[in-house]
């Protein structure tokens, strides 16, 4: 049964701010709920930080959220299932003989909703990355039914990566309640790329990020790095006032 408030964070690739705008979407949800959690069905790419091996999406998405686990650890109920190697997970965890249960990522989710006025569920790279028992990151979304935000790489190629992702996000059933244009390097017509994909997808554009300074983008990313890319975008029209 699908969770009405919150949204389910993709992208256009790896690599493209997921996390970012998930943890700025997190603070901008606090201004309306007061309990606002996060989850990932999966993350690849572990290192030490602080002594510890840790994920750093999940350390930002632990951080933003107001969440506070039973356990004492957030981390282990935002993701049930963290792989060392940064690499497509089904692949990691068939080499670590290891088995991606889909029921074990869905109940995840599941008890997190249960626990918390409103979430961000974040992706797992591009919208189609495999999973294990047949399934995909676009099984997933579609089966929690929440409005999908589109994160896009301002980069060659981004057009065709941006529509093929809305095509596939559309064939699903899904809402795509708007797109987010994050700027993390250099482009050519910039800004001429960002009108061709206002005229071409139909959702709204809920903001562009700029490209940030080193320091702003450093990861984990900080409380002020998620506050400074929250004021770029805003949530989408009809979902950001308490129902």
């Amino acid at each position: 049964m699908p969770y009405k408030l919150g949204f389910f964070v993709t992208g256009t690739d790896t690599e493209v701010g997921k996390t970012l705008v998930s943890g700025a979407l997190i603070l901008k949800l606090q201004e309306h709920y007061d309990c606002v959690g996060a989850y990932k069905p999966v993350v690849a790419g572990l290192e030490e930080i602080n002594g510890q091996l840790q994920n750093e999406d999940l350390m930002t998405l632990s951080m933003a959220s107001t969440y506070l686990s039973d356990a004492g650890n957030a981390s282990e109920e935002i993701c049930p299932y963290l792989l060392g190697t940064p690499a497509a997970p089904h692949l990691v965890a068939t080499a670590q003989n290891l088995h991606l249960s889909y029921e074990v990522m869905l109940d995840g989710y599941k008890k997190m909703a249960k626990k918390t006025d409103a979430m961000i569920v974040e992706g797992v790279g591009g919208f189609k990355v495999p999973f294990h028992d047949g399934k995909d990151s676009a099984d997933f979304a579609k089966d929690i039914g929440l409005p999908v935000v589109l994160v896009i790489g301002m980069k060659l190629g981004c057009i065709n990566h941006a529509l093929l992702t809305v095509e596939a996000i559309e064939q699903r059933g899904l809402q795509l309640a708007g797109w987010v244009a994050n700027c993390s390097i250099e482009m050519q017509l910039l800004n001429e790329n960002i009108d061709t994909l206002k005229t071409l997808i139909q959702a709204p554009l809920l903001g562009v990020i700029p490209n940030l300074n080193q320091a702003e983008i450093k990861t984990p990313y900080s409380k002020e790095a998620l506050l400074k890319a929250a004021s770029f975008i805003q949530l989408p029209t009809g979902f950001s006032t308490r129902a």
